[in-house]
């Protein structure tokens, strides 16, 4: 079975992509998404559960993007990994053929 090493490579350089754009993500959602205490309201009843209910889906959503960039990482490392072994192995077969030839001008 053969690999085509172009859609590895492409694979790496997409999931390199998708990398960068969840670093975005993973900073918007540390710091673009603070509202400081009482910026919903202020002297209603409601307030404190709303400002606790911002802060814990606020942590959430970080724990979910970090998962997630993680992941993406992950898969992408292991890509490039299977990518430079795949490559090794089409070397070392090719140059394993030609020693093993018997000068026939090839």
């Amino acid at each position: 079975m053969r690999v085509d090493l172009s859609e590895l490579e492409e694979t790496v350089r997409k999931l390199g992509r998708v990398t960068s754009a969840m670093g975005d993500s993973v900073t918007k959602s540390q710091y673009n998404t603070f509202l400081p205490k009482h910026a919903l309201g202020k002297g209603f009843a409601e307030q404190t559960e709303l400002d606790s209910a911002h802060t814990e889906m606020k942590s959430h959503i970080e724990e979910i993007i970090k998962v997630i960039h993680d992941v993406i990482d992950e898969f992408g490392t292991n890509t490039k990994k299977a990518h430079g072994k795949y490559q090794n192995a089409e070397h070392d077969a090719k140059h394993g053929m030609d020693s093993g030839r018997s000068g026939s001008g090839n």
